[in-house]
């Protein structure tokens, strides 16, 4: 394998990069490249780090077309945000106000949120895209049941107290035996001679 050094002190920055490095396949990423500098050849870098002569020569080859920044870690992008601020702004004062007669619901759930913004925002959302958004926007899904508007707590106290029992508490169902295993079985057939 034929790498070298890009520039000066390279090596010495990969080497205290693979101490700090806490992610294994990053850390081996480093020791791939350093390894080739030092002058080893292919098949000893694949013996010490346990990896496919592949992977080897992709992270060896790497820094030596790229250098340091080429084998580093780079950030995913994640995809696009549909919604604007402003948007995000008009979502969530919309769900803090509530439900709106027009929705036939007495809260909000995810498909309703789901079909507010197709209808409201002209954006396509999946229930799980939906949650995640809500998420990002500090709403949680975790909260009290919420009372019904016609609901009336009097009444159905009222209700509770003038209702009949529906059954009556009784005693031990089971009756007490001498065996301790819980089983049914007649106290002598369980020791019979043979």
């Amino acid at each position: 394998m034929n790498v070298s050094e890009r520039a000066r002190g390279d090596r010495a920055e990969i080497g205290r990069r693979i101490g700090v490095e806490k992610n294994a396949k990053q850390r081996d990423r480093y020791r791939a490249a350093a390894m080739a500098i030092d002058g080893r050849e292919t098949g000893a870098i694949v013996e010490g780090l346990d990896r496919s002569r592949r992977f080897v020569q992709r992270w060896a080859y790497a820094y030596r077309d790229g250098g340091i920044d080429a084998i580093a870690v780079k950030k995913q992008k994640g995809p696009k945000v549909r919604l604007t601020l402003d948007e995000q702004e008009r979502l969530s004062r919309r769900l803090e106000a509530g439900p709106l007669p027009g929705d036939g619901v007495c809260t909000l759930r995810g498909l309703d949120v789901v079909e507010i913004l197709r209808t409201e925002f002209q954006k396509p959302y999946s229930l799980n895209g939906v949650y995640d958004l809500l998420h990002r926007l500090g709403f949680s899904s975790l909260r009290p049941r919420p009372r019904h508007r016609k609901n009336d707590p009097a009444a159905m106290e009222a209700f509770k107290a003038s209702a009949p029992l529906l059954s009556t508490p009784c005693g031990n169902a089971t009756r007490a035996s001498r065996s301790k295993s819980g089983s049914r079985t007649k106290p002598a057939s369980g020791s019979r001679a043979r």
